[in-house]
């Protein structure tokens, strides 16, 4: 008598959480479309909706609850709360996305339009209130602004980086004092930082007769000094702590000493995270005006000199033009918000390409050269 024939189990495939295929594409999508329509029928057929906002909160609600139920069903209780999760990470990163594609698609907009070559050749000084926007030119202002933001660098970088170091390199009994008022200056509003070099420096500068301190763009520059400095300092803070502990030890019982091995090993290995430092400082600063009306003061004609007269930079040229009531002239400060981004972005550029990991290539070419030579 033979045994009775049993069917095989069947064979499971092992899948990672957020892992997707088709099918789970498709489920999403019916997912959504049958929230929309549930949501349809009972807020406009069997009530008066309050408006789209709230359809679209019930939509959500409702397929995020659909989603979770049909992934679980599927692929279980681990991917069901893990593409729950997701979801909720990728929509919040869309509302927060959203405002700024909005304001960066209006700037575009607004300004693109008016932006001639000869904005980046010419200042101010020539042009009338009633001429065309075509006209505007911004050079005065581009001069300041790379003049001052590249002065506040050459101050911020090697106290940030310094500071840092001395934070978490050295075993000081100073390190938390230094520490609080790090994050105490944090907090700083770029306004009081303005005030402080107004009251502290220009008015007595002003009633003495010395130049430097006056209304100028060094002034400027040691207010954003100010502004920028915690910030940097507190992400190289965090850079180095993320360099592992094993160089250090390793650097130190090879003989050499705690400076250099914080010179030779630990900055090196930072220094991807130290250009991201720089570039989150310069976002901190480069839109800036509240200092700068109580320090650069901002002129109409070019100053290429930033330790002597007013000083004009982007963002006072932003504000100078967009508080007026003509729409000609409200339009040139939309010219120097493109002009600011796109600025902005170019140094971005720069700062990511001088930054950027070359250990990688040079291992590469290392081994190409041996494989020649064999």
């Amino acid at each position: 008598m033979t045994p009775p024939i049993t069917p095989s189990p069947r064979k499971l495939v092992k899948r990672r959480p957020s892992e997707t295929t088709r099918q789970d594409r498709l489920a999403a999508l019916g997912c959504a479309l049958s929230a929309t329509l549930l949501t349809w029928f009972v807020t406009h057929l069997l009530m008066d909706s309050p408006g789209w906002l709230a359809d679209l909160i019930v939509a959500y609600l409702l397929y995020l609850t659909m989603l979770y139920l049909v992934t679980r069903d599927r692929l279980g209780k681990l991917a069901a709360s893990d593409r729950l999760v997701s979801t909720i990470v990728v929509t919040g990163a869309l509302v927060l996305l959203a405002p700024l594609l909005s304001l960066l698609i209006y700037i575009v907009a607004e300004g693109a339009p008016y932006l001639r070559l000869g904005f980046f050749t010419h200042d101010m000084s020539t042009v009338a209130p009633t001429d065309p926007v075509t006209d505007t030119g911004g050079l005065h202002a581009v001069v300041g602004t790379l003049q001052q933001t590249a002065l506040t660098l050459v101050l911020v970088v090697p106290l940030g980086v310094l500071t840092a170091v001395f934070l978490n390199e050295t075993r000081s009994r100073f390190r938390r004092p230094v520490r609080i008022m790090v994050d105490a200056m944090s907090g700083l509003p770029s306004i009081v930082a303005g005030l402080f070099v107004y009251a502290a420096l220009i008015i007595p500068g002003i009633q003495a007769g010395v130049g430097l301190f006056s209304y100028n763009g060094m002034m400027a520059t040691l207010a954003l000094t100010m502004v920028m400095l915690p910030t940097v300092t507190r992400t190289v803070d965090v850079v180095l702590r993320l360099v592992p502990d094993g160089l250090r030890e390793a650097s130190l019982a090879l003989g050499a000493s705690r400076a250099r091995t914080v010179w030779s090993v630990v900055l090196p290995t930072a220094r991807t995270g130290v250009t991201t430092a720089v570039i989150l400082g310069i976002a901190r600063v480069a839109g800036e005006t509240a200092p700068l009306l109580f320090t650069s003061f901002g002129t109409l004609g070019m100053n290429a000199n930033p330790f002597s007269d007013p000083q004009e930079s982007i963002p006072l040229f932003i504000y100078r033009f967009i508080k007026q009531p003509l729409e000609n002239v409200q339009q040139r400060g939309y010219v120097g918000a493109l002009v600011l981004i796109l600025l902005i972005f170019g140094l971005f550029a720069i700062a990511r390409v001088v930054g950027r990991d070359r250990s990688q290539r040079k291992a590469k070419r290392t081994t190409v050269k041996k494989q020649e030579n064999r």
